[in-house]
This record gives C-alpha cells, sequence and structure tokens, in this order.
C-alpha cells in the first residue's frame, strides 16, 4: 500500500492507541445511505446478544468515495467501536480497494468481511467460526456447497453470469473453490492483513487474489454453507464482468511490483558489471581465467547452429575429434539454449550467443532464486534480494562465470524446487507431477550436472526437514512420491533417446576419473578462504592453491559468512526450515571433502561420506568439490531469514548489530568483474578463406600443434571460417579407444600429435628418423589430413623445422601461416 493510500480513519481513539479486539467486521461501501444503517444495527445486536461469547469487537466502515451520506451514517454513532476508514484521494476506485483499507485499518484476531446489504445474515457467523476452531485460517461463506440454502433469488441472467464467473475461477485460478463471491468470509486476522495488504486488484475479483494468496501461502481455507438472500440495490452493473473477467487475466498474468522489478533491474546490472571486460565487444574479448573453455563453448553453440541450420543430427559432429568425432550429448552443449538460440548465433556469431547466455541467464537465475524466496520463505523483498543474490552469486558460481554456463544458468532449478514442494501438499498432483517432468527435461538440456548436483541438495534437504518434522515428512511422503513417479513417467520419455545416444552412442564414454589432484575435493581451508576475484579479499595465490584452476573453485565461502551462518542456525534454531537448510548446506560441504579427508593440523586421513557415492553411476564423473555449490541456495535462504527477522526486531540496536555482521559477511565475497584480455585476432589464411585451396570434399585441416585442451585456439579459428573444414584432435570429452571407453578430455594423442605437443612445450626438437616419417605419414592418412597449419606463435620455428622433416619438404608462407600441402607429389 502506497503513502497516497494509507486510510484515514474516523473515531473518537485513534486506532494505533487501541488495544486489539477479538473480532473485526469490515464492510465495504459505496453509496450505501439506504442499507448501512440497518446492517451496523443488527450485526452491533448481534454481537452484543446476551450470551455471546465473542468478547471485544469492532465494525470498520471502509467508505470507497461516496456521494450520498453513507459516511455521516457512520461518524454519528456514539458507539466508539464503529469506525470510518477513507482513502486519501477522492472518487470511487471498486470494492478491492477499499477492502484493502478497511483490513489494514482492522485490530481484530479474526477479521469478518460482509457486505453491506448483509445478504447472508450475520448470525451465519458461527459456522464460519467453527471452520476457524478447527484450524483453518479462513472460511467462505459459500452458496453453493451442500447445506447451502437461497432466499429470493437474484435475476435469472446475473445468476447465470454469477455461475460462468465461478466456473472460469474454477479452471483457471482456484480449482476446488465453488464460490469465491460471496461476500461473507472470516480469516484469521493477521493472515487476512497480510493478504489483502499483498493485493493490487481494485475490483469485484480481489477475492479471488486473496483467496490465492492463501492457496500460495498454504493456509488452509474451508468453504462453509449458508444462508443467502438477494438484497435489492446492487452496486454491480453489466461492466462490471468485463472488469472482473480483466482482472482475472491479470491473476494469471499478474503485474510485478515495483520492488520486483527493481530486484530484477539490479541483479541484470551485477551480471553486466561481472562480465562488463567483454559485453559490450564479446567478440574480440577472451576471459582470461576461462583457459580455454571460451573457445570450446563458443564452438559448441556455433557448431550446434551449424547443424540446426543444416538439418543435421544435433547430437553428434565430426567437426573435431576426426575420425572420431564428437558425442555432442556426452559434452555440455546445453541444447537447451544452443539450439533455440540458432537465429542469434548464426546472424551475431557464437561470442555474441555465448555472451547472452552467460549474462541474462546468471540474472535470470537470480530472478528464479528470488521468487522462490518470497513465495516460501520472506515476504521482505530485501531479505530476499540479498538471499537470492548469494545464491546466484557465490564465489564459486563466479568462479564458473569464466565460461561455464551449464553452471551458473540455472534458472529451471528454483522452479523445479517449487513444483516438487508442491507436490507435498497432496492437491493437483498430477498437474504439477506433469509439469515438474516437463521441467526436469528441460534442465536435462541445459545440464545434467547441475541437475544431479540440485536432486543431490533436495534430498539432503528433504532428509533434514523430515529429521526435524518427522510427522509432517511422513504425511507428505506418500503424495510427493506419487508425484515423482509422475513425473518421471512424463520426463524420460522426453529424455530416452538422448540418454541412450549419450551413453551407448558414437564416441560415448562410461565415466571420467579426475585423480586426486588438489582441487578436486575441497579441503576445509577452501570453504572458509576467499575466492581470487574477491574485490575486497581476494587471494589468488591461495585459491590457486586450493583449487584446480580459476573455473573450479568451487567453495571459498570465506570465514565471516560460515561463522554468519552458525550463529543464524543457533539463533533461528526453533525453525523448521533453519534447520532442514542448515542441514542441506553443512552435509553438502562435507560431501565436498572427498572420499578421505584429511583432519587440519594433525596430518591424519579419515574417509569421508563421499566415498559412498563416488563409485555410484553419475556420481563417479563428478569433481567433487562441485558439490560446495549446492551450499549456496541453502546458505542464500539462510540470510534471507535472517534479515526478514532483523527487520521485524523492535530494537534498532538488534537491526544495527545484525545489519552489520551481514555486511562484515558479505562484503569479502562481492566479486571483482571478470577478467578479460584482447582476443588473439584469427589469422587472414582462416579468416580470409585461403584455407580452401588446401582441403579437398571428406578431408582435414591439421593445425600444428593439435587443438587439445590445454590449447584449443584451433576451435575459434575453425568457427571463425564458418565450420568449413573438419580437424583431428580438439577440447571435449570422448572414450579413450575403442576398447576402453574411460573418459578423457579431448582424444588420446596418436604419435605425431605427441610429438608436436612435446616440442610446444619445450622447445627441442627430437630425432625424426625413416621410422618417425612413417608414423608420421599413417597419422596424415588417418586424419585423411588435406594440409597442415601453423600459425605464428611460441616455438614456431622449431615447430616448423620438425614438420618439415616430417614431411620431408619445407612449408609455404601462405596469408601470414606456414602450410604443408600433402597433396604435392601426389
Amino acid at each position: 500500500m502506497s503513502r497516497a493510500d494509507a486510510p484515514a480513519v474516523h473515531a473518537p481513539t485513534a486506532p494505533s492507541a487501541a488495544p486489539a479486539v477479538e473480532l473485526s467486521v469490515v464492510v465495504p461501501a459505496y453509496n450505501e445511505e439506504r442499507r448501512l444503517g440497518p446492517t451496523l444495527d443488527a450485526v452491533s445486536r448481534h454481537l452484543d446478544a446476551p450470551g455471546s461469547h465473542r468478547g471485544s469487537w469492532e465494525i470498520v466502515v471502509a467508505d470507497d468515495g461516496s456521494t450520498d451520506a453513507t459516511r455521516e451514517l457512520v461518524t454519528v454513532r456514539r458507539d466508539p467501536r464503529v469506525r470510518l476508514v477513507t482513502g486519501s484521494g477522492t472518487g470511487r476506485r471498486g470494492k478491492g480497494h477499499a477492502l484493502r483499507l478497511g483490513v489494514a485499518a482492522s485490530r481484530g484476531r479474526r477479521v469478518l468481511v460482509t457486505d453491506a446489504d448483509l445478504a447472508t445474515p450475520v448470525e451465519e457467523l458461527a459456522r464460519l467460526e467453527r471452520a476457524l476452531a478447527d484450524g483453518h485460517a479462513a472460511a467462505i461463506g459459500s452458496r453453493a456447497v451442500p447445506g447451502a440454502t437461497l432466499g429470493s433469488r437474484q435475476h435469472r441472467l446475473r445468476e447465470l453470469l454469477g455461475a460462468a464467473g465461478n466456473l472460469l475461477i474454477r479452471r483457471t485460478t482456484l480449482p476446488g473453490t465453488h464460490d469465491t463471491q460471496c461476500g461473507f468470509k472470516l480469516f484469521d486476522g493477521d493472515k487476512a492483513r497480510t493478504a489483502f495488504a499483498a493485493s493490487r486488484l481494485d475490483g469485484w475479483a480481489i477475492d479471488v487474489e486473496v483467496l490465492r494468496h492463501f492457496r500460495q501461502a498454504h493456509w488452509p481455507v474451508a468453504e462453509v454453507p449458508v444462508h443467502w438472500s438477494h438484497q435489492p440495490g446492487s452496486k454491480v452493473r453489466p461492466a462490471d464482468y468485463l472488469r472482473f473477467l480483466r482482472d482475472l487475466v491479470r491473476l494469471r498474468l499478474p503485474v510485478p511490483r515495483p520492488a520486483d522489478v527493481l530486484a530484477a533491474v539490479l541483479f541484470l546490472a551485477l551480471s553486466v558489471t561481472l562480465f562488463s571486460g567483454r559485453f559490450l565487444d564479446p567478440a574480440q574479448r577472451y576471459l582470461t581465467d576461462s583457459l580455454q573453455d571460451q573457445n570450446q563453448w563458443e564452438w559448441f553453440f556455433a557448431v550446434t547452429a551449424d547443424n540446426v541450420a543444416h538439418l543435421r543430427n544435433p547430437l553428434f559432429t565430426d567437426l573435431q575429434g576426426f575420425p572420431g568425432g564428437v558425442n555432442l550429448m556426452a559434452n555440455t552443449a546445453m541444447p537447451g539454449l544452443s539450439v533455440p538460440l540458432t537465429p542469434v548465433t548464426l546472424l551475431f556469431g557464437p561470442a555474441v550467443a555465448l555472451s547472452l547466455v552467460m549474462t541474462l541467464g546468471l540474472a535470470a537465475t537470480a530472478v528464479a532464486w528470488y521468487r522462490l524466496i518470497v513465495r516460501r520463505l520472506v515476504t521482505q523483498r530485501a531479505a530476499a534480494f540479498t538471499g537470492a543474490a548469494l545464491a546466484a552469486f557465490a564465489p564459486p558460481m563466479v568462479g564458473h562465470a569464466n565460461a561455464h554456463p551449464n553452471f551458473v544458468v540455472l534458472f529451471m532449478i528454483p522452479p523445479i524446487i517449487e513444483r516438487a514442494l508442491r507436490l507435498t501438499t497432496g492437491q493437483r498432483t498430477t498437474r504439477d507431477a506433469v509439469v515438474l517432468g516437463l521441467m526436469a527435461a528441460y534442465q536435462f538440456f541445459l545440464g545434467q550436472e547441475s541437475l544431479l548436483l540440485a536432486a543431490l541438495g533436495m534430498l539432503l534437504f528433504a532428509v533434514a526437514y523430515g529429521a526435524a518434522r518427522p510427522g509432517v515428512a511422513r504425511a507428505a511422503a506418500r503424495p510427493l512420491l506419487n508425484g515423482l513417479a509422475i513425473a518421471a513417467a512424463v520426463c524420460l520419455p522426453l529424455v530416452l533417446y538422448p540418454l541412450a545416444w549419450q551413453f551407448s552412442g558414437p564416441q560415448s564414454y562410461t565415466s571420467i576419473d579426475h585423480g586426486s589432484a588438489p582441487g578436486v575435493a575441497n579441503s576445509l581451508r577452501a570453504l572458509v578462504s576467499f575466492a581470487g576475484r574477491s574485490l575486497i579479499a581476494g587471494d589468488t595465490a591461495r585459491a590457486g592453491a586450493l583449487s584446480l584452476n580459476p573455473t573450479e573453485q568451487n567453495a571459498f565461502y570465506g570465514w565471516p559468512l560460515v561463522l554468519l551462518a552458525f550463529a543464524i542456525t543457533a539463533l533461528l534454531w526453533r525453525r523448521p526450515a533453519v534447520k532442514a537448510l542448515a542441514g542441506t548446506a553443512l552435509a553438502a560441504a562435507v560431501l565436498s571433502l572427498g572420499p578421505h579427508v584429511a583432519v587440519p593440523l594433525t596430518g591424519v586421513t579419515v574417509p569421508g561420506p563421499w566415498a559412498l557415492l563416488s563409485g555410484l553411476p553419475l556420481f563417479e564423473s563428478v569433481i567433487e568439490s562441485r558439490v560446495a555449490l549446492v551450499c549456496a541456495p541453502p546458505l542464500g535462504m539462510l540470510l534471507a531469514l535472517a534479515v526478514d527477522r532483523l527487520a521485524h526486531a523492535r530494537r534498532l540496536g538488534t537491526q544495527y548489530a545484525g545489519l552489520l555482521a551481514v555486511c562484515v559477511a558479505l562484503l569479502p565475497l562481492v566479486p571483482a568483474p571478470l577478467r578479460s584480455e584482447p582476443r588473439a585476432e584469427t589469422p587472414v589464411f582462416f579468416a580470409d578463406g585461403a584455407w580452401k585451396a588446401y582441403v579437398r570434399p571428406g578431408e582435414t585441416l591439421v593445425p600444428v600443434p593439435l587443438a587439445e585442451p590445454e590449447d584449443a585456439e584451433a576451435l575459434h579459428w575453425q568457427t571463425a571460417s564458418g565450420l568449413g573444414f573438419r580437424m583431428p584432435g580438439g577440447y571435449f570429452n570422448g572414450p579413450y579407444g575403442d576398447g576402453d571407453r574411460t573418459g578423457v578430455y579431448g582424444v588420446p594423442l596418436r604419435f605425431t600429435a605427441s610429438l608436436l605437443r612435446d616440442v610446444r612445450q619445450t622447445g627441442v626438437i627430437p630425432v625424426i628418423d625413416a621410422r618417425a616419417r612413417a608414423e608420421a605419414r599413417e597419422d596424415f592418412a588417418y586424419w585423411r589430413t588435406g594440409a597442415l597449419v601453423l600459425v605464428p606463435r611460441r616455438h614456431a620455428d622449431r615447430l616448423r623445422e620438425t614438420v618439415d622433416e616430417l614431411v620431408g619438404r619445407p612449408g609455404r608462407r601462405v596469408a601470414g601461416v606456414w602450410v604443408w600441402d600433402l597433396h604435392e607429389g601426389s
């Protein structure tokens, strides 16, 4: 509610100074001078009747800009329990606006909303009170459930329009609710004030909006049969039905709050700032810390677009790794975005497509976490923003922002969590399960490892929440499992063929062994240290020593945040959600330590719980330090709960101390913009198409040395040439060999590839004898080589001399590169 909408209260005692009451009766009114007086008398007599056990009460008349004597009917009464509230503006705004004013001004433990015509007698209140006594948060007086009775009826056309409206509401907004528009409803007072304050509609559809808020908040609502009689003098006009229909459409496509729009804009600004080094010129800038991953991902987008444009199989290509090719489904080609973005890639290039995916995807992920936190945890938008910012921009996410979109573009994960939580209620199980299955299938095409980690995180949360509230968990288990079974039945047919191709198709592999190098598993120091790209506390050398590389800094939450998380858990321990979130973060952190955990300062190593998972299918290919990515959303949600609690703290000192602790924990985690540098120019030989004279159909162009994970610039040359030639080697995941389907990065090095790599690394020319030349000829034939190409680079002279010896003749200088045409003399 804006300041302009703040109600003006006309009563002997200001409501802020008055004590709370047991019951508030809110009556919206517009030009009700004929009907309001008898209604106020009837309600007052009933509430004051001998034997009434309701205690203190009040009647709040919310005037909607009446032009008759409606206001005077209230203000002349001598009963201080009857009050008038009006908006600060003039003119009629609608029943919804009046109700919002009246409920906001109410002070009752329970709030009864009734129309001024009292079409439902106030004596029916007792039925609604019994429903609230049974544990419901609201009770609707209904004309459409068994037991309801009707007195005088309204015009037949109005009845038909009302029935059509109720049917439309049941089909689109509130399935299972028979009568939302009967103007006689009893609410829990605090929940009513929350729901009406969150409403935005000014018309008659506010009843639907408020009841939908109750349903989304999982506050139970009872529909109670009442007696109802039509009263003459209705204010509903034919045009109001059209406005009602318009408002229902707005409910289905709600207009976001300004605070929500601001949050989205800020998230986008954060993302743009993070990628500012290459955002404005993505084709000419390279993310320094991405190593060769930017080249690889741009190639994935380019080859996917090329396959789609030429109606080829989008799951396979032989453009690199020739002749075996690349199983794109067994790699992180992200077809869920690379396929629909084909027009962008073809028109503007893969660098622009990747930049858009990273920038917009990261911002969309933050918005998705924000929506989940608002819907499930807190109502304070600032608290939700803080938590979502940590969930999306935590140090591990920033590390993967160096061209690992499959780990930062996670906008589907929060909706998947939300839909899974809906299944626990047992309502609309089939519908929610079908949607969950479709969401999971789409996430499968965005990133399988992130989906696996999200599933692991949800499982950890379920176990922790079940331990905190076993009764609730037992009640939720059956509908959840039924829903998951339906979701699996929907998802599996959509992913079955891609899965079969991934694990049984050409160039498929079983698992990847990442070894035991430092950083494969986290250490306790990594969890409490600061990331290299931290703006304030970054320590590049220390972070590098504790991780595989800059893109795999999968922990680095910092000791202040870790201490704050423990403090929040201790202070809010009574809340089951806090126990579950803290348990999830702690369990994920422990799992990320790997199968063998070094006890600090002792030199002792003990078995870690990851040992139980490391040998399982799928998990055997996961870099265990990545499990710490699961910690970011629970930590963000704990932070949101804490900030929300601080916002409601009574003492300013408590608020200041708490916010100071939050700032101390978060400021060291604020990332600096990702490092970027000018991209090396593509050699003219590739950019201008000179290569075409040396590659015949079915042949390859072999870069010297071959592309590999440590040096994949040749992938960029290939995309710059329009993917016009094939090449051996490359940077992708594939099998070690025909007989060994263990996954490796790149391809097993043949004799010539290994020899050229050694020269590139050492600058030492090996002895080239007849046997070496024979091995090279065999490799050239295996690769179907049309020509070899050497671009200017470190040790280029040594590499040129080596190839001269292998080929048996010197290369030619063509368009700035050295070329050995293997067709010469053939």
